[in-house]
């Protein structure tokens, strides 16, 4: 007998929101036997949570609450020792006025008793100085027992976390992450059924731009590119790592041999492909030689604001790439500027299948492939949603209706990551990930 199909409904969540704690990747099972997938990925925020991290959180209010009192203080006895040292010579003055006195009564007439009496006067001040001196000393004992007590806890929680190696740990969660990237591209395609709220970067660079990472499967760069604007450009920024990307540090230029048009760039396999400004040129840039490989025209397609998506920008070229390979979107007059689908060959960028979608690419905002289907936005602007969707497989199409939340109001560029399974997008000047949740149909062995 045959094993029925297993039903998946998978969500990935490679970058967590700060306050999502653990993820939890699981399916269920249902009456009729279908199978369960489940797995648990810590994220790297995993000791949020913890209550040991909520009362370091506390200690550290407090150490800092008493670095400034014993700022204040500092400051404080700084000031009152300068009056003090003033008034030294002042009180010599008056000590061997009054010794004279003493020693000799009749040496004191009227006017050396009103000097004198000037004197004492003047020190006067002297009195509320000392006392905050001893209010001083009674805040300094109040600090010496918080600091005891510090000592103390913090001695507990070391005593408490002694007993962890966090190295270790770390080592395994990454293992954790590399073992659950493995098993993502192995429950292979699905359909497209919800997209994350937005999980903001960084905000850099103009309104309009394109960032990205390598989209090839499997591949093990880490590197992130940004090209900022959406015409004209050469200066393509290159970043070492995501953290180093969201801190803008840790990266090298890149000045292309040709400007580019449109947002609609894709690395593949460690090279850059992008349309040639004034052209439907695509060329294939390649980052560590830092050369052309391959340049070739996209035989009819509209380019110089022709047949842009919604917003412009001389987006009438979009490449992109998922499980698939390497595809562009784009519309040709013969095809009364409905959305084109090509998919290309990487190394000779040769068009080897060309679908027409029937959709005017006027009307979309953004779009972008996930398992071999195209899925087109209604707008750039808040409010969008994903509305359609163009099955290259079947060669059929369907409306949709995927909400999610355009933060910034202003997206010009949105692309699938299919080795990472996210959504990468340009928003106003702000680089925006969405994770989504696609729908699988997992054949077992006996099918």
């Amino acid at each position: 007998s045959q094993m029925p199909h297993s039903i998946l409904l998978m969500h990935f969540a490679l970058y967590p929101s700060p306050e999502e704690g653990w993820q939890i990747y699981s399916s269920a099972q249902d009456a009729d036997g279908k199978c369960i997938c489940t797995v648990v990925a810590p994220a790297q925020n995993m000791c949020n949570r913890d209550p040991r991290s909520r009362q370091l959180r506390q200690l550290m209010e407090k150490v800092q609450n008493i670095t400034q009192s014993m700022e204040v203080l500092d400051l404080r006895t700084y000031r009152d020792l300068q009056y003090v040292r003033d008034t030294e010579n002042l009180m010599k003055t008056v000590d061997g006025k009054l010794k004279t006195a003493s020693e000799n009564p009749r040496s004191l007439n009227l006017k050396s008793f009103q000097e004198l009496k000037d004197k004492v006067t003047q020190l006067l001040p002297l009195l509320p100085v000392l006392e905050q001196y001893k209010a001083d000393a009674r805040m300094i004992l109040r600090l010496r027992e918080e600091v005891r007590n510090l000592s103390l806890v913090l001695m507990a929680i070391q005593e408490e976390m002694g007993a962890y190696d966090y190295e270790e740990l770390r080592q395994r969660v990454l293992l954790l992450e590399t073992r659950l990237h493995s098993c993502m591209q192995k429950l292979g395609c699905g359909k497209l059924t919800g997209v994350s709220n937005p999980i903001t970067v960084r905000a850099s660079g103009s309104r309009f731009g394109s960032w990205m990472t390598d989209t090839m499967i499997p591949s093990s760069d880490n590197r992130v590119w940004s090209m900022d604007g959406y015409f004209k450009g050469r200066r393509v920024l290159e970043y070492r790592t995501m953290n180093d990307f969201m801190k803008g540090q840790n990266f090298v230029q890149h000045l292309l041999p040709h400007p580019w048009a449109g947002t609609g760039h894709v690395v593949y396999n460690g090279s850059l492909y992008y349309n040639k400004y004034q052209s439907n040129i695509i060329i294939k840039y390649h980052f560590r030689s830092r050369s052309i490989l391959v340049q070739r025209s996209l035989s009819g397609a509209g380019y110089n604001n022709t047949f842009p998506y919604s917003w412009g920008g001389s987006s009438d070229i979009d490449l992109m790439a998922d499980e698939n390979g390497l595809w562009a979107v784009y519309t040709t007059i013969p095809n009364a500027g409905n959305i084109v689908i090509s998919r290309l060959e990487p190394q000779s960028l040769e068009v080897l299948q060309t679908w027409d979608t029937g959709f005017p690419k006027r009307s979309a905002g953004e779009s972008f492939m996930i398992c071999g289907t195209l899925y087109v936005t209604n707008s750039h602007l808040a409010g969008a949603k994903i509305y359609f969707a163009y099955y290259t497989n079947t060669s059929t199409y369907e409306y949709t209706d995927i909400p999610f939340h355009n933060q910034y109001s202003h997206i010009s560029m949105m692309d699938y990551n299919p080795r990472e399974r996210v959504l990468y997008t340009w928003n106003n000047g702000h680089q925006v990930l969405y994770n989504v949740t696609l729908f699988q149909v997992i054949k077992t062995a006996e099918d």
